[in-house]
C-alpha cells in the first residue's frame, strides 16, 4: 500500500476535552503498557511470533529471560486463537474493541491478513493513547494501514479517527465518557462484537469493573469478552507476585476475582453475561499446536521449568458471551489442526 498523502489527514488542536482524575496507582498501571510493550518486542525480535509493527513503538533492545518469552508467546497466542475464531464465525461482520489497548499492535497485523473487520476501536489512558497517536502521525507504515484512498484520518493530540479504525483516550471507570467516545467511533452496538483486556480489569476497582461489565452486557446484543489476567492469586506464589506489583505502585483493586478461575467465570455471570469459561495458561499453551510448541521451544534453552509452570498456573484467560451464538468459542484446537501439525 503506498503511503498516504499528507492531504488525507486533518489535525485538530482540541484532543480530549474531558478533565482527567488520576487516581493514586494510575502512572502504575499505565507503565506496565511499556514493560508489556518491551516484553512482547523483545520476543518478537527472538522470532517467537511475527510482529513487523511492535518495533514502532518500543526501541528497547533489553533481553528477557526466556520463561517471560514464553509467556508472552502464550498469552499472545491465546488471545489470538479466540479473536481468530471470532473472525471466521462472523466472516468479518463485526468490531473489535481493545480495552486498555496499550501499544498493541493487533489492527496493524490483522490488515496483513485476509480478515477483515468492519470497526476496530482501542480505548486507554489519554497520556497512552497520545504516544500511540504521536507514533502512529510519525510513521507513514503505519498510518498506511489506517488511511484508504476514500477515508481520511482524524487526529487530535489523544485521539486517531480513520476509516474504520479509531483510537481514543479515555478513563474505562467513566461510563458516560466511554459511551460518548464509542459514538465517537460510530459503534454499532447491534454488531457482534469481540472486548479484548490483557492485564486491565484487575487494575480497575471492584465496583468500576461490575459496571463496566454491566454496561456492556446491557447495550451490546451480541459480545464476547476475552479477558487475559492473573489467577490463582490466592498461594505464596500469588503473594510473591501482589507484593512486587504494589512495591511498584499498583494496587491489584480487582484482585477478589482472579482468586480462582471460577472467581472469573463468576465476574461475568453475575454482570449479566450469558458464561464463561476459563482457562489457566497451562491449559492455553497446551492447546497451541505441536509443531509451533515445537518451533518456539528450540529458540531459548529453558533451565528451570518450574518457574514457568508457575508463572502459566498463575495467569489465565477467560471467554465471556453475551446471547447464544458464541458460547462454542474456546481455545482448544480442532482434531484436523493438531493432527495435521498445521497451525
Amino acid at each position: 500500500m503506498e503511503p498516504p498523502s499528507t492531504g488525507g489527514v486533518h489535525q485538530s488542536a482540541a484532543g480530549n476535552n474531558s478533565t482527567h482524575k488520576f487516581h493514586p496507582c494510575d502512572e502504575a498501571v499505565i507503565a506496565t503498557n511499556d514493560d508489556a510493550s518491551d516484553c512482547k518486542r523483545c520476543a518478537v525480535r527472538l522470532g517467537y511470533w511475527k510482529d513487523d509493527y511492535i518495533g514502532y513503538f518500543v526501541r528497547n533492545q533489553e533481553r528477557k529471560a526466556p520463561e517471560i518469552n514464553r509467556g508472552y508467546f502464550a498469552r499472545v497466542k491465546g488471545v489470538e486463537m479466540c479473536v481468530e475464531k471470532f473472525l471466521k464465525k462472523t466472516s468479518g461482520n463485526c468490531q473489535i474493541i481493545n480495552l486498555g489497548c496499550g501499544f498493541d499492535t493487533l489492527y496493524f497485523r490483522l490488515r496483513d491478513t485476509a480478515h477483515q473487520v468492519k470497526n476496530f476501536i482501542e480505548l486507554d489512558f489519554p497520556t497512552v493513547t497520545a504516544r500511540k497517536c504521536y507514533t502512529i502521525k510519525r510513521n507513514k507504515a503505519l498510518l498506511a494501514k489506517i488511511h484508504d484512498e476514500d477515508g481520511e484520518v482524524r487526529l487530535s493530540p489523544t485521539d486517531l479517527h480513520g476509516p474504520n479504525y479509531h483510537l481514543m483516550g479515555v478513563d474505562l471507570r467513566n461510563l458516560d465518557e466511554v459511551d460518548n467516545k464509542l459514538q465517537q467511533a460510530e459503534v454499532d452496538y447491534t454488531l457482534p462484537t469481540i472486548f479484548l483486556a490483557e492485564c486491565v480489569l484487575v487494575y480497575i476497582e471492584a465496583q468500576n469493573c461490575r459496571n463496566l461489565l454491566k454496561w456492556i452486557a446491557q447495550k451490546f446484543q451480541a459480545a464476547v469478552f476475552v479477558n487475559y489476567e492473573q489467577v490463582n492469586m490466592n498461594d505464596r506464589f500469588g503473594e510473591v507476585m501482589l507484593n512486587n506489583l504494589r512495591s511498584r505502585g499498583c494496587s491489584l483493586a480487582g484482585v477478589e476475582s482472579c482468586l480462582s478461575l471460577e472467581t472469573q467465570n463468576q465476574r461475568f455471570k453475575d454482570c449479566g453475561w450469558s458464561g464463561a469459561r476459563a482457562w489457566d495458561m497451562v491449559q492455553v499453551y497446551e492447546s497451541i499446536s505441536t509443531a509451533e510448541r515445537q518451533r518456539i521451544e528450540r529458540l531459548e534453552m529453558l533451565d528451570e521449568g518450574e518457574l514457568l509452570l508457575q508463572l502459566f498456573q498463575h495467569y489465565c484467560l477467560v471467554v465471556a458471551w453475551l446471547g447464544l451464538a458464541f458460547q462454542d468459542l474456546d481455545i482448544t484446537v480442532e482434531e484436523l489442526m493438531s493432527s495435521l501439525n498445521i497451525d
